[in-house]
């Protein structure tokens, strides 16, 4: 008996201690340049509250309507993104896309806080009116800005609950909610926001519960896309028509 408990009060320990790098993949740089990924793009630099300068690209297209700002995922880097800018900007609207501390080459470690800096720097990177695409774990990350300040809309591609939510489903024999030290509660936020919002899931998802993200569209009062048999890294989610559509109908609420 005392073995056992040791050996689960050990790997209790491991996880606390270890815990960011089971929620953060960050890929690494160096990277190209914006204008290489996609002609006139421009290379950009965020400067965060706590002094970090992070990279990033800006596509501009004139008289666009709106600039959307892509809060990625948990894993890769921008390069991953590029497919949906490109999308995007060939529809008439701008783009920022950035990577947050310790992704793409970018300096700092990964963590709720240190997203929400970053994610203030994306904004105030852009005049004009914005909207807020979040994939994963960057819909949590853009769903906290929205309560900073309110875009003219709201993306939210595979949200969940809330971290300890989602990973309680993934490690149900771990006391997640106690040991997290990064919350996200996204439904909590979500709910109090008065901001035209979209949620896009994939009915095969894997990685986030489609009855997750259907929560968090009831949260929201949002309109709900379920994209059928998609799981949750497929490309219809990353810049399938879609998601492309969701994105293009905001300007137009």
């Amino acid at each position: 008996m005392l073995i056992a408990v040791a050996v689960v009060v050990t790997i209790v320990a491991v996880v606390f201690a270890f815990q960011r790098k089971l929620v953060y993949f960050p890929s690494p740089g160096p990277l190209p340049s914006a204008e290489e990924v996609l002609p006139g793009g421009r290379d950009v630099r965020l400067v965060t509250a706590d002094g970090l300068l992070l990279d990033g690209w800006h596509f501009e297209v004139r008289d666009a309507p709106a600039t959307v700002i892509v809060f990625p995922g948990n894993g890769g880097n921008r390069l991953g993104r590029v497919p949906l800018a490109r999308e995007l900007t060939d529809r008439g609207l701008s783009v920022l896309l950035f990577d947050y501390r310790g992704y793409g080459g970018n300096p700092g470690t990964p963590s709720e806080e240190g997203l929400t800096y970053d994610s203030r720097a994306a904004l105030d990177l852009i005049d004009g009116p914005v909207i807020y695409f979040g994939e994963s774990l960057g819909a949590a990350v853009a769903v906290e800005l929205a309560t900073h300040r309110a875009p003219l809309g709201l993306v939210l591609r595979s949200p969940f609950v809330s971290l300890a939510s989602v990973g309680s489903h993934h490690y149900p024999w771990l006391p997640v909610k106690m040991l997290l030290q990064d919350k996200y509660p996204v439904v909590e936020r979500v709910s109090s926001l008065d901001v035209p919002t979209t949620v896009i899931l994939g009915t095969a998802d894997s990685v986030v519960p489609p009855e997750q993200s259907r929560a968090v569209a009831t949260a929201a009062r949002a309109r709900l896309i379920e994209v059928a048999g998609a799981d949750h890294n497929d490309e219809v989610l990353l810049s399938g028509s879609q998601v492309v559509d969701a994105v293009l109908s905001v300007p137009s609420n």
